[in-house]
């Protein structure tokens, strides 16, 4: 494939996944990394650039987790999951759903007027974190980047 064929790069049956799964990855950490430094600074400003970040993480997992299952269908024409792959699902998923979660948090904080978000999420915007760094990473084996795929 040539590097400047653009109908070949968006047409190939995994390329929207591998393209659009930095989306949600990136602004998910940021958005757990500004949240971490306005719990420690208690920068109005540092919450608000967190809620931006984690909104916008959390919409874009629906069109990362769709391109995912429809590159399984198309790559691997719908073959049984099993090893890295179907690891690589489950925790794809269990990745989105926490990730919704802590948008939800924030969201129902913010909606409250003076509410302030839980302590609880701390903890669980960092196992959020390390699971969604897992599971990049056993996307880079199935994508050939981290090894044979």
């Amino acid at each position: 494939m040539h590097p400047f064929d653009i109908k070949a790069a968006l047409l190939a049956k995994h390329a929207q996944h591998v393209v659009l799964i930095h989306f949600p990855i990136a602004l998910f950490i940021v958005g757990v990394a500004f949240d971490f430094a306005a719990q420690w600074t208690k920068r109005q400003i540092l919450a608000a650039a967190a809620y931006c970040n984690l909104l916008a993480a959390a919409v874009v997992t629906v069109p990362v987790l769709i391109t995912g299952i429809l590159a399984w269908q198309w790559q691997l024409e719908g073959q049984r999951l099993k090893g890295i792959l179907l690891m690589h699902l489950i925790l794809g998923c269990a990745s989105g759903l926490l990730i919704w979660m802590v948008f939800f948090v924030h969201l129902r904080a913010r909606g409250s007027h003076g509410r302030v978000l839980p302590g609880y999420r701390l903890p669980i915007e960092a196992i959020t974190v390390a699971l969604v760094t897992l599971t990049g990473h056993l996307g880079g084996f199935l994508s050939g980047v981290n090894g044979p795929g």
